[in-house]
């Protein structure tokens, strides 16, 4: 017999909360993983007899507001100046150069080994810029941090010795965040990060499976770079891309969970979904470009399992998506039969959603020092930026899948201080329309919900109004106070 179409919505419905469950039941093995692997922390290497020479590279393009700030703290990293040269890799096309040569001809004044490397296009963008920084380094470990970061002057001497074990390609350390308490998008923003970090990336690591470098903050030995292939801009994620590959290659990395590398958040809700897409299309391609390999590959098969739930994380956008678009019509459908059934349709959702994201980010919260109960505080709001970046993460996936081609759009860097200059904002396009009709749409099935005494549903229905509802204030809000302010001009910007 032909499934009716009330069944048919169920099962769709069914299947999409089944997978949904499955990346939530991932989350909770991380946790397992970093609980059991606690003890296996690195230690930190005395230090080398002899220092290497270690390259500093800053790829820079359109930093005008940061780029200062970073030099300057680049030049007060505690290393032997013999051994450290810094390279400034300026791809900009504004006044963001005329600002590094002059600090860079002062510092060089003062005894700092740095040039100014400047490109005449943005060949493969960031990867082209370091693969032809690494042409003219002489450093055999090369340093890269992004222009909004400010490393301490540690830094080095922290991660350096541990390339004294030869098996060492990478070492990566954890962000922090200037500016995480500027607005309630940067402190969601910052829990995410938190987890990705102290969680995902620690037991990983600890566990001996693949992680990856994150573009910044860290530290890689030339030789692995050279080994997996150098890097390459076939994908937006180069970071990822040849993580993967260096691991592959047979190098070892090292995450610091406790040496932290302050930078700044993207403070508008514009930069925070082109910073997303970006991350999200990167690592699909990148996936893309590698799943087979890593299953070919003489690894353990807990490390390629692991590999593909990294790569595949992205799909839960999708899936949620999906779900925004079923689950009002399926308890709709349902509600005739009774509150037990609308109960085992809602609270798979609040289980598997607040459990898992709940275990997840406050763990994380409490294994870097901060409150576990502001992190409590804080989960209605992390759920709901999850669920209102769906769209904007769904359409990257798509555009990875099929093979779109994509520019590497770098995420305007602004301090606190200057995030009012429109001229340095991403775009918004269309899509906070679309974020407004989903606003719209369940704004009308809560109503309805009401009407109905449907009160079983209406937690989860109230999850997804806020979380589209809550994304598409902020870009319409940021759309309204562009229009009111005059687009300031630099160079040809």
């Amino acid at each position: 017999m032909a499934m009716s179409g009330s069944g048919l919505l169920l099962a769709a419905y069914l299947g999409v909360l089944f997978l949904l469950s499955i990346f939530g039941l991932h989350r909770l093995y991380l946790v397992s993983l970093y609980l059991r692997t606690r003890r296996a922390a690195p230690i930190e290497p005395p230090p080398p007899e002899r220092w290497p020479m270690v390259t500093v590279q800053l790829p820079v393009f359109n930093e005008m507001y940061v780029v200062e700030r970073l030099i300057d703290a680049v030049a007060r990293l505690d290393y032997p100046s013999d051994r450290l040269e810094v390279q400034v890799l300026d791809d900009s096309t504004d006044a963001t150069s005329e600002s590094i040569w002059q600090q860079v001809a002062l510092l060089r004044r003062s005894g700092l080994n740095i040039t100014h490397l400047r490109r005449s296009n943005r060949s493969g963008f960031k990867a082209g810029a370091l693969r032809a920084g690494m042409y003219q380094a002489r450093g055999e470990l090369l340093c890269i941090f992004d222009a909004d970061f400010v490393p301490t002057p540690e830094f080095l001497q922290r991660t350096v010795p541990h390339f004294t074990d030869p098996t060492v390609g990478m070492v990566q350390v954890r962000w922090s965040h200037l500016n995480r308490d500027h607005s309630q998008l940067t402190r969601i923003q910052a829990m995410f990060l938190d987890a990705h970090f102290a969680i995902e990336h620690a037991a990983r690591n600890r566990a001996g499976r693949f992680f990856n470098f994150n573009g910044t903050a860290g530290v890689w030995r030339r030789a692995a770079i050279e080994a997996a292939g150098g890097w390459e801009h076939d994908t937006l994620t180069e970071d990822l891309d040849l993580s993967y590959r260096a691991q592959l290659a047979g190098w070892r990395f090292v995450y610091l969970n406790e040496l932290r590398a302050p930078s700044e958040l993207p403070v508008s809700i514009a930069a925070f979904k082109s910073q997303q897409r970006r991350w999200t299309k990167g690592a699909v391609q990148t996936a893309r470009k590698l799943l087979s390999a890593i299953w070919t590959a003489p690894h353990p098969w807990a490390t390629k399992v692991e590999a593909s739930f990294h790569f595949a994380s992205n799909l839960a956008y999708v899936l949620l998506v999906a779900l925004s678009l079923l689950v009002f019509p399926t308890m709709l459908v349902r509600a005739p039969h009774g509150n037990s059934e609308l109960l085992l349709l809602a609270l798979p959702i609040l289980l598997f959603g607040t459990g898992s994201v709940g275990v997840f980010f406050v763990l994380a919260q409490h294994q870097i020092g901060r409150s576990v109960v502001g992190a409590v505080i804080q989960l209605p709001a992390l759920m709901a930026l999850g669920i209102g970046l769906a769209l904007n993460n769904t359409i990257a996936v798509a555009e990875g899948l099929l093979r779109a081609p994509g520019e590497f759009v770098r995420t305007p860097k602004l301090t606190t201080a200057t995030c009012g200059d429109v001229s340095y904002r991403s775009a918004l396009g269309i899509l906070p329309i679309i974020e407004t009709l989903m606003t719209l749409y369940f704004a009308a099935a809560t109503g309805l919900a009401v009407a109905l005494q449907i009160w079983i549903c209406l937690p989860v229905l109230l999850l997804f109004l806020s979380g589209y509802g809550w994304v598409a204030w902020m870009s319409l809000t940021e759309l309204a106070a562009r229009s009111m302010l005059r687009p300031m001009a630099y160079g040809s910007h």
